[in-house]
């Protein structure tokens, strides 16, 4: 069998444990049919009697037949979620930012993937260059929708040097394919001054707009660029006075797209409201907020959940206590005004902007922090210190490390203070007023990959 899903984790009192399954097991096909990932997996467990062949650790493959409900799961996590490998991306983007990384950082930080079926499973953006006609006839037969489509300009001569991929320029009749076979879409363009931005971007809007309800979203956001550039095609950033531009030209779309969906439709990456030092909008901009996985609207949300949780009645601490709260540069702002209003007495919170000398001044976001940077510019400030607070998005999903491969545990050693962390507005307004008695475990799962029955699917981070 050349693809197998390789166990790695197995759930208590499920199928699989009755089954005696165990972790480094193979499942190499199931009734026959081999798996390419776990989307086939899913569809050919969807039976009531079932033979199970599988690989044991020392080679020696056993086939196993049970009877089960026609829901009843396997219950078992894989170690990747496709069995053929992870369709890597052959275009060369212009804007890329796997391209503009540090030298010398680990190799799984300049894997691309464009793999449809991560689309599917996890909302990950592709760009269909490398998509096969087979594939759009199992996406067809399947019906996996919704699929995360990175845009970036329907003009097709543009997009293929933008993409440095000659197949990039069929992406009209691609979606219009999709639409067609009722695959729903959600969009995103990365939005590069001079280039595709201006009346190609309005043409763009123009015509996801006019392919029909099925088009879901689009998400427009900045390119983004690290002082990593050597080798890359040249790009600029938007200046305070372009990204006050870009707001209103999108604003204009949005009525037009209200009157049409009953929604905005496109959205833009709250970093162009900070780079024209404009109020982030409210929560109805974002209408159920189609794009949060992709960053659209992370601060109005993030300012929502803070504003819930709140309460005029908080506990004081006996004796003051001293935190640190690290972010990036554009989070200074909207963080230090909440903050601002919160009171518990003999609590004293610094909020501090960490400039990103790893990557460069230009990226200002969080979620590119790295822990040298943290320690770096938190060592050489004066005053008291009990604790640190850092941001989940900060880290890698499934563990505590930075980009740079710092863990937390050298920001404790580094600082002398207990560092605890903050995935969410919640978590950082019990960490306030309750940071004596927080409990959080600090070392989280691995990633592992589970499959549920009717197609749905999740990532155990």
């Amino acid at each position: 069998m050349s693809h197998y899903g390789v166990i790695a984790g197995i759930h208590k009192e499920s199928l699989a444990e009755e089954l005696g399954l165990e972790i480094g097991d193979r499942i190499l096909s199931v009734n026959g049919q081999e798996l390419m990932d776990i989307i086939d997996l899913s569809f050919a467990f969807a039976e009531e009697e079932i033979e199970l062949l599988i690989e044991k650790a020392n080679g020696e493959q056993e086939l196993i037949e049970f009877d089960k409900e026609y829901d009843e799961e396997l219950g078992v996590e894989f170690e990747s979620a496709v069995f053929d490998n992870i369709r890597r991306c052959g275009n060369k983007c212009w804007f890329c930012f796997v391209d503009q990384i540090a030298p010398n950082m680990r190799d799984s930080l300049s894997i691309k993937d464009d793999d449809y079926r991560m689309s599917f499973l996890y909302g990950n953006f592709v760009t269909l260059t490398n998509i096969r006609e087979m594939d759009l006839q199992r996406i067809k037969q399947l019906h996996l929708s919704p699929l995360f489509i990175s845009v970036h300009t329907t003009n097709g001569q543009l997009r293929a040097r933008m993409l440095n991929n000659k197949r990039a320029a069929n992406i009209i009749e691609q979606l219009e394919y999709l639409i067609k076979n009722d695959i729903q879409i959600h969009t995103q363009i990365v939005l590069c001054p001079g280039i595709n931005d201006g009346e190609i971007l309005d043409q763009t809007i123009h015509d996801l707009i006019n392919m029909g309800e099925n088009v879901l979203s689009l998400a427009i956001v900045p390119v983004g660029l690290t002082k990593y550039r050597e080798s890359c095609y040249s790009l600029t950033g938007f200046s305070m006075e372009q990204a006050g531009k870009i707001i209103e030209q999108v604003e204009k779309w949005q009525l037009i797209a209200r009157k049409k969906f009953g929604k905005n439709f496109v959205y833009l990456g709250d970093e162009f409201y900070f780079l024209a030092n404009q109020d982030i909008p409210d929560a109805d901009y974002y209408d159920d907020f189609p794009q949060l996985e992709n960053g659209i609207g992370l601060t109005r949300d993030f300012i929502e959940e803070w504003n819930a949780c709140q309460d005029k009645d908080c506990n004081a601490y006996e004796e003051p206590i001293y935190l640190d709260i690290v972010c990036g540069k554009s989070a200074e702002k909207i963080l230090s005004i909440l903050l601002r209003e919160l009171e518990i007495k003999n609590l004293f919170i610094r909020v501090i902007p960490i400039e990103n000398k790893f990557f460069g001044e230009n990226i200002t976001v969080t979620g590119l922090l790295t822990g040298q940077d943290i320690i770096q510019q938190l060592k050489f400030l004066s005053g008291k210190r009990d604790g640190i607070i850092i941001p989940g998005v900060s880290l890698r999903k499934g563990e505590n490390i930075f980009l740079d491969d710092y863990h937390i545990s050298d920001i404790e050693k580094e600082l002398g203070a207990k560092v605890q962390i903050a995935h969410d507005a919640v978590d950082l307004n019990r960490l306030l007023k309750m940071w004596n008695n927080f409990k959080e475990e600090n070392e989280t799962e691995d990633m592992n990959y589970t499959w549920q029955g009717n197609c749905a699917y999740t990532k155990n981070n």
